[in-house]
């Protein structure tokens, strides 16, 4: 009989928390029933499988993420929302590494929930760009090139990959300032 007050939601939520801690490769399902205070066999009355547990972790964070990213940039258009963007990815990165990690798992084929979350954090990224007046084709290669470097550069920070004297804080305003260029000039080319 599963624990009371314990739930598949309240599981993964603790989920989420330690692999904050611990960092999504080490998190196992033993260091999670230490956390909760329970045996391990307990937990998958509530989680099927580790697999399954950072399948939920990766759900939950993708929508933590959208709405993050969402209310940093509401209200604003061109280079102010992909500042606002640019500043809220990074922030929460460094903030939930082990989270964002499950995040950047892809939906399964016929993991219809997944895709649902997926493709709502996606168009976020595509509404932050519109303000561009870019090419559909142009489009894609912007929110490629912005997800691309936002996560490559809050991954090497999150690692202390930085380190030189630089102000980390400047470098990234120019890498964003420098896409945005990039962006405003791409509206001319298809």
């Amino acid at each position: 009989m599963p624990r009371a007050g314990l739930a598949p939601a309240a599981v993964i939520e603790a989920g989420a928390e330690l692999a904050d801690e611990v960092g999504l490769d080490n998190l196992t399902m033993g260091l999670l029933a230490e956390r909760l205070g329970v045996r391990t066999p307990s937990l998958y009355k509530h989680v099927e499988s580790l697999d399954a547990l950072r399948r939920g972790i990766g759900i939950r964070a993708k929508q933590e993420f959208a709405v993050a990213l969402a209310r940093a940039a509401v209200g604003q258009s061109g280079p102010g929302a992909v500042h606002a963007f640019a500043a809220a990815f990074r922030r929460w990165v460094l903030d939930h590494p082990g989270r964002y990690a499950a995040s950047l798992r892809a939906p399964e084929a016929g993991d219809e929930e997944d895709q649902r979350v997926s493709d709502e954090s996606v168009q976020i990224l595509f509404d932050v760009l519109a303000g561009f007046g870019l090419p559909e084709s142009r489009s894609v290669d912007a929110a490629r090139a912005l997800r691309a470097a936002l996560h490559g550069f809050a991954t090497l920070e999150a690692a202390g990959g930085f380190g030189l004297s630089r102000d980390v804080g400047e470098s990234y305003r120019y890498m964003v300032d420098a896409l945005v260029a990039g962006f405003q000039a791409g509206h001319v080319t298809a």
